[in-house]
């Protein structure tokens, strides 16, 4: 009897052979009613009929040579269309019912073929045994190879992901640029993921003042080079999207969208037929919008693509919105450092001067270097450079607190150890006031006072380097090119805020024509350069450096920072000037009464030589009241001086620490009335204290179309 059902099961498989292709054209049909969802997929949908097929020849080999079907290979169109659906995502539990229903589905013909070739029910049953058990011996063969390539292709591609996630964590957000950020979006996707990436932003991401939605920038594209058409819209294009298409609707709804596409949905863009659309979100708001696109032969995006992209672009999108804080935080923090620094050069004798400040390269952000150049009494000049630690606003607006207290001590005339001991308790209640804050207080500082009249030079620092001091060879004026260059040693004290520690101030003359260099550590600290060899560079463009304060400044900054600083720089150069002895006019008095006729005579003996006859009444006056007071309230010796420069000072100078107060006098009150006179008369006065006493002194202005020696 087996023989009779091996010879019928072969002949079973020649009569059936030359309708194998219709057999399988019956089983698709079946499946197609069963599981249309299989025939969606456009590009695996042709390979079914090749597939089942396949399958048929398969199994009729089987009966036709009684081959082990455990053992016979499955058709490799088989695998390949296992391999297309786990890189489509489908599940492994629809394909393997497919598999099993087509099976069926082939097995009933096959049953039906075998009625028509006999009527032998004996045989009939025999033969419905023997394709039972070879039939599942198939199937069950056939499905762990399908699973097994199935299982393998989706390990791949997950391996895949994940490394393509690992290269966009990689490459995107290398920088705090939002333009460069949203290219290197572009970039990681159409490498091996999409044939075409665009970018678009809001114009209000890319400045503070654009246009509110719905205008956007093209910021980005990027197609591969195998003949991908790119989009409409040029990079760098302001565009609008239609109200009611689907990329407008993506934005208004901030939901990713698959969609498959036509040739009418892309006219412009042929062969395009699958795109993903991702709003770009961050921290609760929409910055703009990702598109991917596949063309040609590419398999179209799934859900799975769908999920993988929108991870891609929510991190780009929080690249591109810290970006966006850091950049606006930057301009914030930078616009009020610059408006808090000095607008234009000080007018003033003493000194020729120039500044530059450079906000910092790096993603660090601006930090809190200042200088700054104040006017003091007697023709004298304050230069100050600082530098406050930390970064953006906190730093700048320390800085801003720090100048303005400098200014404000600088105005009583404070000796520059003296200055720093106050400004150190400013920053000590300022960090008190911070306690619990972000940001910490803490700078350093140099402040320095040059007098023209006697070329002194007298600073301290709080932490800070030391200038760099360029004088004339030989101490003259005439060969303003070649100097010597020196940096001076400088007690340096300790940065701002450590409190009880003594300052000192260093005393130095300088030759007129004289160099002073005063920088933050930016200008000679970096990654690439000795702190030594910056100083020996900077000493060698000071000795051969041109006249001008605002040429040095720029060949210091060629020489030195030849790129973008990785450190905020201030630089501040000052050219020494020398009052004219024959403008300084001194008188040594007794602390007598009597010697204030003496004064006054003298004041307008020196008024008449230099041609300043219409001042001398108010001079007299004030002569006559300031020398009163030091000889009635004060100790010897007392000291007369009259400047002329831009303006004209008295100054009077007693051995007393004790100042006089402005008030004012009652009717009665025999005195009271002096410093309210000088007052009145001079445009400007006030109380310098110094080591041995205390100076007042009262300005007034030149006549219309004087100036002075050095103005």
């Amino acid at each position: 009897m087996a023989t009779d059902v091996d010879a019928f099961l072969r002949r079973l498989a020649r009569a059936l052979r030359p309708r194998a292709t219709r057999s399988a054209g019956v089983v698709l049909e079946r499946l197609r009613a069963e599981l249309p969802e299989l025939w969606r997929e456009e590009d695996l949908a042709p390979l079914a009929l090749e597939e089942t097929t396949a399958h048929v020849i398969a199994f009729l080999d089987v009966l036709e040579h009684d081959l082990d079907a455990s053992r016979v290979q499955t058709p490799p169109i088989a695998i390949e269309v296992a391999r297309g659906y786990a890189r489509r995502g489908m599940p492994i539990s629809k394909l393997l019912r497919a598999y099993r229903l087509g099976h069926v589905n082939l097995f009933q013909l096959i049953q039906a073929e075998v009625t028509r070739l006999t009527d032998d029910w004996e045989l009939i049953n025999a033969a419905g045994s023997r394709l039972i058990t070879k039939g599942f011996e198939y199937v069950d063969h056939g499905s762990e190879e399908v699973v097994a390539a199935y299982q393998e292709e989706r390990e791949r591609r997950v391996q895949r992901r994940l490394l393509f996630t690992h290269e966009a964590d990689r490459r995107i957000g290398t920088t705090l640029d939002t333009a460069r950020t949203a290219q290197e979006l572009a970039d990681v996707g159409v490498d091996g993921f999409a044939d075409l990436v665009t970018v678009d932003l809001f114009e209000y991401v890319l400045r503070e003042d654009g246009p509110p939605p719905p205008t956007l920038r093209r910021v980005a594209q990027r197609s591969v080079p195998d003949g991908c058409p790119d989009d409409t819209v040029a990079t760098g294009r302001v565009h609008t999207y239609p109200l009611r298409s689907e990329p407008a609707r993506a934005l208004a709804t901030g939901q990713p969208l698959l969609r498959s596409m036509t040739p009418t949905d892309s006219p412009d863009a042929p062969g395009v037929h699958s795109a993903m659309l991702l709003p770009l979100q961050a921290r609760g708001t929409t910055l703009g919008l990702a598109q991917f696109f596949r063309h040609g032969t590419a398999a179209p995006f799934d859900e799975d693509d769908l999920l993988l992209a929108g991870e891609i672009a929510a991190r780009a999108a929080m690249s591109i919105d810290n970006a966006r804080r850091y950049t606006q935080e930057r301009s914030t923090a930078l616009a009020l450092q610059r408006s808090l620094l000095p607008r234009r050069p000080v007018q003033q004798a003493a000194l020729e001067t120039a500044a530059r400040y450079l906000p910092s390269g790096s993603r660090t952000g601006v930090g809190g270097d200042w200088y700054d150049v104040i006017p003091l009494s007697g023709a004298r000049v304050a230069l100050v450079v600082g530098d406050v630690v930390g970064r953006g606003l906190h730093a700048a607006a320390t800085m801003g607190r720090l100048r303005t207290a400098v200014r404000a001590f600088a105005d009583i005339d404070l000796m520059p150890d003296e200055l720093m001991t106050h400004l150190d308790d400013v920053v000590i209640r300022l960090q008190r006031e911070e306690i619990g804050e972000d940001g910490e207080t803490g700078a350093t500082c140099l402040y320095a006072v040059y007098d023209p009249v006697s070329r002194m030079c007298s600073l301290a620092s709080a932490g800070h380097v030391a200038p760099a001091v360029a004088t004339p060879v030989n101490g003259s004026a005439t060969d303003p090119v070649r100097r010597t260059v020196d940096f001076p040693e400088v007690p340096i004290g300790p940065p701002l805020g450590l409190g009880g520690l003594p300052f000192e101030t260093a005393q130095f003359t300088l030759p007129e024509g004289s160099v002073l260099a005063l920088f933050t550590d930016g200008l000679i600290r970096s990654r690439t350069r000795d702190v030594d060899d910056a100083r020996t560079v900077l000493g060698k463009v000071l000795a051969r450096a041109p006249e001008s304060p605002e040429e040095i400044c720029d060949r210091l900054l060629e020489a030195l920072l030849p790129s973008r600083p990785a450190d905020d720089v201030a630089l501040l150069v000052a050219r020494t000037r020398a009052l004219d002895p024959a403008h300084v006019a001194t008188l040594e008095l007794p602390s007598d009464p009597a010697a204030v006729s003496g004064a006054r005579k003298f004041t307008d003996d020196r008024l008449a030589d230099w041609g300043l006859e219409e001042l001398a009444f108010a001079t007299e006056l004030m002569v006559s009241e300031l020398v009163t007071n030091a000889i009635r309230y004060g100790k010897s010796p007392v000291q007369l001086r009259l400047i002329l420069e831009s303006t004209l000072t008295c100054e009077v100078f007693d051995a007393s620490s004790t100042s006089p107060h402005l008030r004012r006098a009652r009717t009665l009150d025999e005195g009271g009335r002096g410093l309210l006179l000088v007052a009145q008369l001079a445009e400007r006065w006030g109380t310098r204290h110094g080591r041995e006493g205390k100076v007042i002194w009262a300005e007034q202005g030149l006549p219309t179309g004087r100036s002075g020696p050095l103005g």
